[in-house]
């Protein structure tokens, strides 16, 4: 019979490898008790392992977009606002404009009416949200419209010009109380409406680009999510506004000032109409975004209910295997804390 010895110096390297390998699947088995997924996907499915990333895949497209459209709704919320706040704009200039034209206000009164107007309309859209102009188009960096009453608009200074080019001399000329309703109309309809309704608006008045923002809010699905400051409802709000702050004030006669309170209240009206089908046309965007969402939510469900029947592991096995090899590598460390104690000359002595 051959005997084998063993040394206390090779027991001790067999329990260090072996607490080595018992960390390492410590580690394993700590991350599936903690995610509830395998540590290792290509090691557990195998061949399945192309359908699992497939899926992964899918689901973070969806989930981006997801947030994506969370940001979209935000921002048609806050639009959606600012147009409720344009025409209550609008409806409080029209019963000023209504008091003027039956002789119950006077000309000052609907003046200051059609100033704060302007400088209303001015703040709301110019409104941003997250760094991002609402009302810019795809110019969201840049404001969108500039302020007509502020000291050296170049918005007020083609206004004014434009009078001086029709009639010869300002506003405040005496020979203002002169004009009469038809020049009065007349002015407005050659060289007011150009500035507002063609191409006068942009570059002095607005800013903005009448390219809206396009955005994906399905994998299949692109709508425009913006309001641009060219609306024709804006635009004729502003003119009606205009109008009222830069004529109103002046020396032309009173027949000119019915005229342009006329004109104001035709406007006010159509502004108003304008309004009311951007409101709606934004809420029916709101409601697709909503409703593409709902449905990738849904698909991010039944993904994600794949992916888990695919990586899945057993929670309660998970974290009984993590116990089990905790025991098992702290029952290692005192063995071998015991076999290093082992020592022949504490044998013999």
């Amino acid at each position: 019979m051959k005997a084998t010895s063993v040394s206390s110096a090779a027991m001790s390297n067999a329990l260090r490898y072996s607490q080595m390998r018992m960390q390492s699947d410590l580690v394993k088995a700590q991350k599936e008790a903690t995610t509830g997924t395998v540590a290792d996907v290509g090691l557990a499915l195998g061949g399945r392992t192309a359908q699992a990333v497939t899926f992964s895949r899918d689901l973070d497209r969806l989930n981006v977009i997801i947030d994506s459209n969370a940001l979209v709704a935000a921002r048609l919320s806050s639009t959606q606002n600012s147009l409720g706040q344009m025409t209550s704009v609008a409806q409080s200039l029209l019963s000023s404009l209504t008091s003027a034209a039956s002789g119950d206000s006077s000309a000052s009164i609907t003046q200051s009416a059609g100033k704060t107007a302007v400088q209303q309309l001015t703040s709301i859209l110019n409104t941003s949200v997250n760094g991002e102009y609402l009302f810019a188009g795809t110019n969201t960096d840049v404001k969108p419209i500039d302020d007509f009453t502020a000291a050296g608009s170049p918005a007020k200074a083609a206004f004014d010009a434009s009078f001086v080019a029709y009639f010869g001399f300002t506003q405040n000329d005496p020979a203002a109380a002169n004009i009469t309703a038809t020049q009065m109309n007349s002015f407005i309809t050659a060289n007011v409406e150009p500035q507002f309704l063609g191409s006068g608006w942009q570059g002095t008045w607005s800013n903005a680009t009448d390219q809206q923002i396009a955005s994906r809010i399905a994998l299949n699905d692109t709508t425009q999510t913006s309001v641009s400051a060219n609306e024709d409802g804006v635009r004729k709000l502003a003119m009606a506004a205009a109008m009222v702050t830069g004529l109103l004030s002046s020396n032309i006669s009173q027949a000119a000032k019915n005229s342009v309170v006329t004109r104001s209240v035709a406007l006010v009206g159509e502004a108003l109409g304008g309004l009311g089908q951007l409101q709606s046309q934004t809420g029916l965007v709101q409601k697709r975004v909503s409703d593409a969402s709902d449905r990738m939510k849904t698909q991010v469900d039944l993904f994600e209910r794949h992916i888990l029947d695919l990586e899945g592991v057993d929670p309660a096995e998970a974290a009984t295997r993590v116990a089990d090899l905790t025991t098992h590598i702290e029952t290692s460390f005192a063995l071998t804390a015991r076999l290093q104690q082992l020592s022949l000359l504490n044998y013999l002595t």
